[in-house]
């Protein structure tokens, strides 16, 4: 019976996202335990021998809640996989690739989706002047909720960012595309809605993402039918393409100067989205008659092991 399985949450974890990740981690098990199931939290931090204490013996299943490296890039999954503990989300291979920016962006343009044009570049090459004409945006190749993002616009000089570790030794430049933020949801083979993100400044950054107040959600989004339409097909393929599981969220650019849907580009997809008060996706399930309780009910219920199929 569902109401007797155990789900260890993991939550925390030791990258730049781990405060979001603990709201997400305490929202996660107050509506597991609210549908009946014996939750778990585990905050996880550096000490590897306290994560397989708590998953002895092993649970149901793993509410994987983290959000960053270490939690939503393979390494933890892999782990779960060698220990034969069914988990939620992707798979190994599919977490690694959508970590990973400009390796998401080879697979989808493979299938036709538009992305903007980029290149990765040495981080210490970014002080020897702009990598391409401005405006351009430097991203991190592996990083999550826009930390480390930087728009360099024309007749504005680069920020001193040659020597900022938190980029990593490689970094993803892209060309700016102007104009309005969508994202998409994936629950399944489901696309869920188009969300329209309205903030202040150029990046939806990591206060605008998390902080109640700091951005506007238009759902459904009010743009053209062919660009909403365009919009739920690209993350449904790019849910597929890269293999995932359960739910994930694709971020778009859509420049409404563009004659029908040529304006909107992909950006990347997150495997894991945040499961906080002002998170995307659970909104996106609540318009389409799916409670937050239901949602999480239905990612363990498809928690998986590769290793068990």
């Amino acid at each position: 019976m569902t109401q007797s399985k155990r789900v260890v949450v993991i939550m925390g974890g030791i990258s730049s996202e781990r405060e979001v990740s603990l709201v997400s981690g305490a929202a996660i098990t107050k509506a597991l335990r609210e549908a009946g199931f014996d939750a778990v939290p585990f905050d996880l931090g550096h000490d590897i021998a306290a994560l397989i204490a708590a998953l002895a013996p092993p649970p149901d299943a793993v509410f994987n809640a983290l959000h960053g490296r270490f939690g939503e890039d393979g390494t933890l999954q892999g782990l779960l996989e060698l220990l034969g503990i069914p988990y939620t989300h992707s798979g190994v291979l599919a977490s690694a690739i959508a970590m990973d920016k400009p390796m998401t962006k080879r697979l989808v343009e493979t299938v036709g989706i538009r992305t903007p044009k980029g290149r990765v570049v040495p981080r210490a090459d970014l002080g020897r002047g702009d990598p391409m004409p401005a405006p351009y945006v430097i991203k991190p190749v592996a990083e999550g909720s826009t930390v480390g993002v930087h728009i360099v616009r024309k007749g504005e000089n680069m920020p001193p960012l040659a020597d900022e570790r938190s980029l990593g030794e490689s970094v993803l430049v892209e060309e700016y595309i102007k104009g309005r933020e969508l994202t998409v949801g994936i629950m399944g083979d489901r696309a869920l809605g188009v969300t329209e993100i309205r903030f202040q400044g150029g990046i939806f950054d990591y206060t605008a993402k998390y902080t109640a107040g700091h951005a506007q959600h238009i759902l459904p989004a009010d743009v053209p039918a062919v660009v909403y339409d365009a919009a739920m097909q690209a993350a449904l393929l790019a849910h597929r393409t890269l293999g995932c599981r359960g739910i994930s969220r694709s971020d778009f650019r859509y420049d409404d100067t563009q004659p029908g849907d040529t304006g909107l580009y992909f950006l990347e997809l997150n495997n894991q989205p945040g499961f906080t008060p002002v998170s995307l996706v659970p909104e996106q399930a609540q318009r389409a008659g799916i409670s937050f309780g239901e949602l999480v009910t239905w990612l363990v219920d498809n928690a998986t092991c590769e290793r068990r199929t």
